[in-house]
């Protein structure tokens, strides 16, 4: 059963820092694009950035330069993260990781197969 459990979202000051961490288990992750998408009350899901099987990775043009998307491809480490730092009230949402349905990581929800439960990220002061 494929499985993804997010964590490291919170309450932060605009300026801050945080860094979320997705854990995936039941399928190869070594071998799957992932990628981190968000979704605001009201507002459909979008993409924030996404990385494939080999490393390339695609940002939205609104957290270019301030988030960075990375993995861990280790026995029993497997790990992907999105670094936020420079947070700004408007990237308030809850924050999704999704495995997409093969090796790349595009920016169409409709390209992943599974997703988390989601981690509430808050910017404010």
């Amino acid at each position: 059963e494929v499985q993804l459990v997010e964590s490291g979202g919170g309450l932060v000051q605009p300026g801050g820092s945080l860094r979320l961490s997705c854990a995936p288990s039941g399928f190869t992750f070594s071998t799957y694009g992932m990628g981190w998408f968000r979704q605001a009350p009201g507002k459909e899901r979008e993409f924030v950035a996404g990385i494939t099987w080999s490393g390339n990775t695609a940002y939205a043009d609104s957290v270019k330069g301030r988030f960075t998307v990375f993995r861990v491809n280790a026995k029993n480490k497997n790990t992907l993260y999105l670094q936020m730092n420079s947070l700004k009230p408007e990237d308030t949402a809850i924050y999704y990781c999704g495995v997409s349905r093969d090796n790349a990581a595009r920016d169409i929800p409709g390209t992943y197969g599974y997703w988390g439960q989601g981690t509430q990220v808050t910017v404010s002061s």
